[in-house]
């Protein structure tokens, strides 16, 4: 069974938990304790320790500790107005060898993924990212994956998959899942010339840090179109996360990162949120407690729109150009936007069913400028490749 590799949260903290108020998140969760484990079918949201840090050369460790104080912030938290199922699975030990770790990992999140269960998975190095992805293997479906990170994560491809260079594992590894990847929050100083040139050349979407903080809402359809997102904390300011070990002058505040997380769990399409290289500090796990809480917040608001709804439910809006026209979809319900991609090859079957692809009210407004919007450009190239 893939669960046996997880193990039951520690006694000491269970027996805290139980001393708190009814009026805390602790009371809507169900805990895998040494007598007992979540019955699957009740829950919606599943949370995943992953103690395994060896991936990140020069971090400072991940262990049981830094997960009881996450934990331990996190079910104070009061929550919101919540009817979904929460559980707590406990801990993915680390294995003989970090691959070793990963091959849990991927099995315990496919599980969960068939099931219509979103884990969000606390992990040590962003490595883990790598796991998180195979475990879409099986799922029939690309992939589409969003990290918010400082840097890429390219490395070299014959180094052992690091924090720092798991994205080529991935986009070199077989099977190749990977239809998008998107980066929210890259820094161009951690950045070489020769990477940035990628990211385009593989019509893949970045954002620089100042162009989010200036304008967080150009994230939201990022998130909208993703399957996994992945978060590595460098991406926050040492400030605001208190991480001063490994530190970070610039970055995003506690209120954009929040924001972000909200974004990914609003999304209806996201099905895993992954929290990697925390730092060892109370203050960062009060953070990660509550950017969990926005995330979970932003999956009780989910609308079931496209790619689960009707276009009944939206209103056409179609922009001449003159070879072809440009087809925009505005939803009534949230009036966010999604624009049509008409055809892809039959290399990748699998994308067929994907012929909206969010955006926003600028794109619409550009295109009915004579411009063709970037976001249905970069498909476009995607798809014919």
């Amino acid at each position: 069974m893939e669960f046996d590799f997880l193990a039951p949260l520690d006694e000491d903290l269970i027996i805290e938990i139980k001393q708190w108020s009814s009026q805390h998140l602790s009371s809507k969760v169900v805990f895998h304790t040494a007598d007992d484990f979540p019955i699957l079918e009740r829950v919606d949201i599943a949370i995943i320790g992953v103690l395994e840090n060896r991936g990140d050369q020069g971090g400072v460790g991940f262990n049981a500790v830094d997960l009881y104080e996450i934990r331990k912030q996190l079910y104070q938290l009061f929550p919101g107005n919540w009817s979904k199922g929460i559980a707590d699975l406990g801990d993915i030990l680390p294995g003989n060898s970090a691959s070793d770790t990963y091959y849990a990992l991927q099995k315990v999140v496919a599980k969960l993924i068939k099931n219509k269960v979103i884990p969000v998975v606390i992990g040590g190095s962003q490595d883990l990212t790598y796991a998180l992805y195979r475990g879409y293997d099986d799922l029939d479906q690309m992939v589409n994956l969003v990290a918010i990170d400082n840097k890429f994560d390219f490395g070299k491809q014959e180094n052992a998959v690091s924090s720092e260079s798991y994205l080529t594992k991935i986009i070199v590894d077989e099977p190749n899942n990977l239809f998008n990847y998107s980066n929210i929050g890259y820094q161009t100083y951690y950045n070489s010339q020769e990477e940035i040139d990628l990211i385009e050349k593989l019509y893949f979407d970045a954002y620089r840090l100042g162009e989010v903080c200036s304008n967080i809402a150009i994230a939201e359809p990022v998130f909208r179109d993703a399957d996994l997102v992945s978060l590595d904390l460098s991406a926050v300011k040492s400030s605001d996360s208190g991480n001063f070990e490994c530190f970070q002058p610039n970055g995003f505040n506690g209120k954009e990162i929040c924001s972000l997380s909200r974004y990914a769990g609003i999304s209806d399409k996201v099905s895993c949120f992954g929290i990697f290289n925390h730092n060892n500090t109370r203050q960062e796990a009060l953070l990660i407690a509550q950017i969990v809480w926005y995330f979970i917040e932003g999956v009780h608001y989910r609308s079931n729109e496209y790619p689960f709804g009707s276009k009944e439910s939206y209103i056409k809006y179609t922009v001449p150009f003159e070879d072809e026209d440009i087809v925009f979809y505005k939803s009534n319900k949230t009036e966010r936007w999604w624009i049509e991609i008409p055809f892809f090859s039959n290399t990748h079957n699998k994308l067929k069913k994907n012929t909206l692809l969010p955006c926003t009210n600028e794109d619409y407004l550009a295109a009915c400028n004579n411009e063709f919007p970037e976001r249905w450009w970069k498909a476009q190239r995607k798809s014919i490749v």
